[in-house]
């Protein structure tokens, strides 16, 4: 068998220089990105069927930065004019700082948590007399709306925007020794582009238990799993696998 000397790693390509270029320039490998699925905004005729009323409430929470984009398209595209007033509950400070794309930041009351809701969750509780709103994506975590209802928080909850399958078909004829995915949603992306994919020699990396599973249940060897004990990150389980891998081949 040959060296392991290409990847795919589903995922847009980055802006900087990330520790995949060293792991490439380590072993001599071509490393290429390529994201396997992407957001698409839900149409605001398909909103308007739930006759939600974005002015009725006084805050909203943002748990990402999607979620932001998409609150001001349908703002926007609704000709909502969102008031001064209104409160803004973000789940990080990165995202509470991206708001300044769509307004004034110092002028608006503004709280954010530490990357997780349960800290966001602390400052919506003092705040508990305010009427939420949150955009979601189609694939959310039903822990937010079920904490909010637990803590009998006022909110209304609408997708803005879902996560659809990227069209792959240039690549029918394209092969990797090792193809990285970071979600289910990934997996799936994979057999809708190529229905009939056979996996043979070619190495699967998964990062997470629930893509490690996705790809289980489509019958997919996963090679990689990541991350682990002695490899915290997708990088050096891939790192530790492809030198031991390559060890003693041509």
């Amino acid at each position: 068998m040959e060296k392991i000397k290409s990847i795919l790693i589903s995922q847009p390509p980055p802006k900087d220089k990330t520790h995949y270029h060293e792991l490439a320039e380590k072993n001599n490998l071509k490393i290429d990105f390529r994201p396997f699925i992407h957001v698409e905004g839900v149409s605001v005729k398909e909103i308007r069927k739930e006759r939600i009323n974005i002015l009725d409430h006084t805050a909203v929470i943002m748990t990402s930065r999607n979620a932001v984009d998409h609150f001001f398209r349908v703002c926007e595209n609704m000709r909502i004019s969102v008031p001064d007033t209104m409160k803004y509950f973000c789940v990080s400070q990165s995202v509470a700082n991206y708001l300044q794309k769509y307004i004034i930041y110092r002028k608006r009351k503004i709280f954010y948590g530490d990357k997780t809701f349960d800290s966001l969750l602390t400052q919506i509780k003092k705040n508990h007399k305010e009427k939420y709103f949150i955009p979601l994506s189609d694939m959310h975590n039903n822990k937010i709306p079920e904490l909010l209802k637990e803590h009998k928080i006022k909110f209304t909850k609408s997708v803005f925007y879902k996560t659809v399958c990227s069209d792959l078909s240039d690549l029918k004829d394209v092969f990797y020794d090792v193809l990285v995915f970071f979600s289910p949603t990934g997996i799936k992306s994979l057999f809708a582009n190529f229905p009939d994919f056979k996996q043979n020699s070619t190495k699967i990396a998964t990062f997470g238990m629930t893509t490690q599973k996705a790809a289980e249940d489509a019958g997919l060897r996963v090679d990689i799993a990541a991350p682990n004990p002695e490899s915290p990150s997708m990088v050096m389980a891939l790192d530790k696998y492809i030198r031991e891998f390559n060890k003693g081949r041509k």
